[in-house]
């Protein structure tokens, strides 16, 4: 797969050639990291950091706790890591920092080691002082203790001259049980689908801001297909999760679909394809996956309206969902003036009051069948209160998930009014 780079300086993503000419200053980083971060992993690097010549730390801490990116540039502590992961990194790259002693203080599954290499040899410091080790070395060195090499062949950084499969294949074998990210002269997207069918992750950054390859091409280099005409099932679900529908894509409908933020498809009978273009019933692409094998793609969108030709919110009946839920209330609150949801949107003050008390009464519930009724009154309340700041379900579940990447966990302690009664 592609994992697309954003390396910052000066608070602005950049690309350097060789680790040292600027070559392009692409400006604030926030953009760069909404399309990038609608086909998942990316990679955040502060270069000022690496270098010793100052940091990029609240750029990157918005960064991270939006996007749970993989992170790197001037890590040199346990702490130092400790303290990305905990604020929701899904892994740290650490350089000169990577070390037997510093990275047996990591969990291994969230730590990648950068090999960074000029001619083989491993150089720190921001890619200024050589180490006398070469990246073979390096890795039997490190073998057991990180979950991924990162490779950049700092020659070829920046130069779009091609890859070195012969090499490659040597470092696949030497990373053993780790998987292996490669950066450093990637120029086509046919080379990433011939990595990624070896396992092996693409980090890119030059060939992405010069548009010599997009996103999309890469994902496509990497999909297959069975069919005659070449197109790959899609499945579209909405931002809680939930299924809507098939539909189907090829590389011109899924490059639009990226850079633009909406659902593109490819109809078998209209052609390119813009769902809601004349229903209405639009969709802002949430977020792109491929399977495991690579043969079929998913959609998460947040869609308007209904998604099936037949107006229903799906394609397998309405069903429900946390979302429905969401649109139940939303249209309730727009009705007349006796709607409960519509009290509840208006008033503020009844919001909270309501949401208190069913809290307090699912956490008095003494059996399974009272617990289910208040858990369903409270989960309403909580849907409706999303629903007055205008949050969304995904955004939710994505500050679960990113907690859920912290390694330093909370001791769960009450204090106060909610303390337990043989705790005061």
């Amino acid at each position: 797969m592609i994992i697309p780079s954003i390396d910052l300086q000066n608070g602005k993503a950049v690309q350097l050639v060789r680790g040292e000419k600027l070559a392009i200053d692409a400006g604030d980083p926030l953009p760069i990291a909404e399309e990038f971060g609608r086909t998942g992993e990316f990679a955040v690097i502060d270069l000022d950091a690496a270098m010793g010549v100052g940091e990029n730390r609240r750029i990157m801490m918005r960064l991270v706790k939006r996007y749970g990116c993989r992170v790197g540039g001037g890590i040199r502590t346990p702490e130092e890591a400790r303290v990305w992961l905990n604020a929701g990194a899904s892994k740290v790259i650490l350089g000169t920092a990577a070390d037997r002693k510093t990275l047996s203080q990591l969990p291994t599954d969230r730590v990648i080691a950068a090999l960074d290499a000029v001619d083989g040899e491993v150089v720190v410091e921001g890619w200024k002082k050589g180490t006398g080790e070469t990246v073979l070395q390096r890795m039997q060195d490190l073998a057991g203790l990180v979950d991924e090499f990162f490779v950049t062949f700092v020659e070829r950084e920046g130069m779009q001259v091609g890859i070195e499969r012969n090499r490659i294949r040597k470092l696949d074998l030497a990373a053993g049980e780790a998987k292996l990210t490669i950066a450093g002269g990637i120029r086509s997207a046919e080379e990433i689908g011939w990595l990624d069918a070896r396992g092996i992750d693409a980090q890119v950054g030059m060939a992405l801001y010069t548009h010599s390859i997009t996103v999309a091409d890469a994902l496509a280099a990497c999909l297959r297909s069975d069919r005659a005409d070449g197109l790959w099932p899609t499945i579209v679900a909405d931002e809680a999760g939930t299924v809507l529908g098939l539909a189907w894509s090829d590389c011109e409908s899924l490059r639009e679909a990226i850079s633009s933020g909406m659902g593109f498809y490819r109809s078998r009978r209209r052609g390119l394809w813009r769902k809601g273009l004349t229903s209405g019933n639009t969709q802002r692409l949430l977020q792109v996956a491929l399977d495991c094998d690579r043969d079929a793609i998913l959609f998460r969108v947040k869609q308007e309206g209904g998604f099936c030709h037949l107006g229903t919110r799906n394609c397998f009946g309405d069903g429900w969902s946390l979302t429905s839920l969401r649109s139940t209330i939303e249209s309730r609150a727009l009705g007349d003036a006796g709607s409960f949801s519509k009290k509840l949107m208006a008033d503020e003050q009844f919001w909270r009051s309501k949401v208190r008390e069913e809290a307090r009464e699912f956490a008095e519930a003494d059996d399974r069948e009272n617990a289910v009724h208040e858990a369903a009154d409270l989960l309403f309340m909580m849907t409706a209160g999303l629903a007055r700041y205008g949050i969304e379900w995904n955004e939710v579940l994505g500050e679960l998930a990113r907690r859920g990447r912290a390694v330093t966990r909370r001791d769960g302690s009450t204090v106060g009014a909610f303390a337990p009664e043989d705790s005061k």
